[in-house]
């Protein structure tokens, strides 16, 4: 069996052309590769191909070319198996508004043929939280209980992989911390978590691989910690006593003035220390009363791949 959730090899879609609008190719030979057991972020700006590749996973839409295989079974040779090893959170809530939680849930079930006598419906209810609400209809929910309620309805069948999209959006911040508690907790008992957000502090967090597309085309995909370390920059940030002379800087150091009257100086880590920047400040007889350093964050080094391409 093979150690991996997700095999996407020469993934393409394109969309015909209708009316005044030309043909549109959205995926351009994706290759993806998801380790079972990993909490994996796809990241990409609106537009680059993230709804079309979940959508083909989902078997909401047919792919133009390529190969996808899930949880080991190939998408066009096994596709019930393989649709019933993945589940799908959406972006967009798509509950009938006259089912109550509990309704929705063994609906759900029902479609994906889990007998009665498996159904998790009180499990699932109260893993998301909404047990108190099991015979509220879905109308009464408010937004975060409906979000919390999509989660649910993709767990029904017990599927191995789930697809989280876009599953913070517009919700507060007890709802997030909850949200991702019960992620984690899915993840501890085995379940492959594949993400998408622009919450990149949220991917920075939780990811243990990332992969970023952009225009359909995969640019980038590696571990977490190895993409952050990608950007060779780092900032150290003083606050001095007093208003510091003009300074003579090192080779490759930068400076900035802030106006909290801290100043920053910038530097390429893998040449420069912090401790070199500090002694030399201290020929000057600079004197500092609070130092910290800045690094750069996956939000910088999704700009710095994504930006003009």
């Amino acid at each position: 069996m093979t150690d991996l959730a997700l095999e996407i090899s020469g993934l393409t879609k394109t969309y015909a052309a209708t009316g005044r609008a030309p043909a549109k190719e959205a995926l351009k030979g994706i290759n993806l590769n998801i380790p079972r057991g990993s909490i994996f972020g796809l990241l990409g700006p609106n537009g680059a191909g993230k709804s079309t590749l979940i959508n083909i996973l989902a078997g909401l839409v047919n792919k133009s070319a390529g190969r996808v295989k899930i949880w080991g079974f190939d998408q066009d040779v096994n596709p019930r198996q393989s649709r019933a090893a993945i589940g799908i959170m959406p972006q967009e809530p798509n509950l009938d508004p006259f089912f109550t939680p509990r309704g929705s849930l063994d609906v759900q079930a029902g479609l994906y043929g889990v007998p009665k006598a498996q159904r998790r419906t009180d499990e699932i209810l109260d893993l998301i939280g909404l047990s108190d609400k099991a015979e509220a209809y879905a109308r009464s929910l408010s937004g975060g209980m409906r979000r919390r309620l999509l989660l649910g309805k993709a767990l029904v069948h017990d599927p191995n992989i789930l697809v989280l999209d876009e599953p913070t959006a517009g919700v507060d911040i007890e709802l997030r911390n909850m949200l991702w508690d019960n992620v984690r907790d899915l993840n501890h008992a085995g379940k492959t978590i594949i993400l998408t957000t622009h919450y990149l502090e949220e991917a920075e967090a939780m990811c243990d691989d990332i992969a970023i597309i952009n225009h359909g085309e995969k640019i980038v995909q590696d571990t977490t910690a190895n993409l952050l370390g990608t950007l060779d920059q780092k900032t150290l940030v003083i606050t001095p006593e007093a208003a510091p002379p003009a300074l003579d800087l090192p080779t490759g150091v930068s400076m900035q003035q802030r106006d909290s009257g801290q100043i920053a100086f910038s530097y390429k880590s893998s040449t420069i220390q912090a401790g070199d920047i500090l002694a030399h400040l201290g020929t000057y007889g600079i004197k500092v009363r609070d130092v910290t350093t800045e690094q750069p964050d996956l939000e910088d080094v999704f700009l710095s791949l994504t930006s003009g391409r």
